[in-house]
């Protein structure tokens, strides 16, 4: 019989990115690359995943990427991280995306990414992930709405 994992919380795990959008970051227009950002969403969300399972992980899916705003060149980009759900080798974390004007300190969401990524073991196979520690509703929420995301993800695979 496996030994039960034992719970961790989303704030046990999160993971904070933050940089200056530079010259080579951007397009002709001075905005940040939507590439760029996409990179930086997989980093920080990798990082949340790796702190919650320590173990390494593999991208599975990433859903509903929307950027809502630009990034200006010069601007901060900061994005954040936490897991929002936890099934059995696999867990989805949210990552959002902000601009900080350097003069104003005005913040903006630019972008929000729900990922999913499995757990591997030493060998690359996939391996169980400790639970997430639900506290509060909107822990449960949060975990309800990315069940579905992932019963939306399973029905596309299947084509059911």
């Amino acid at each position: 019989m496996v030994p039960p994992l034992t719970p961790k919380r989303w704030q046990d795990s999160t993971a904070e990115t933050v940089q200056v959008v530079l010259p080579n970051d951007t397009n002709p227009l001075g905005f940040i690359l939507g590439g760029t950002v996409m990179h930086l969403i997989d980093i920080t969300g990798a990082i949340a995943c790796h702190r919650h399972t320590n173990s390494l992980a593999v991208t599975a899916s990433v859903d509903s990427l929307d950027f809502i705003h630009p990034i200006k060149m010069g601007d901060l980009i900061i994005l954040k991280s936490r897991v929002t759900c936890v099934f059995n080798t696999s867990l989805e974390v949210e990552v959002e995306v902000f601009s900080e004007a350097i003069r104003s300190a005005e913040r903006k969401l630019t972008s929000r990414a729900f990922l999913t990524f499995v757990s591997l073991d030493d060998a690359g196979q996939p391996t169980r992930v400790p639970p997430l520690a639900i506290e509060t509703v909107e822990d449960e929420q949060r975990c309800q709405d990315a069940q579905a995301r992932r019963a939306e993800r399973l029905r596309r695979r299947t084509g059911a």
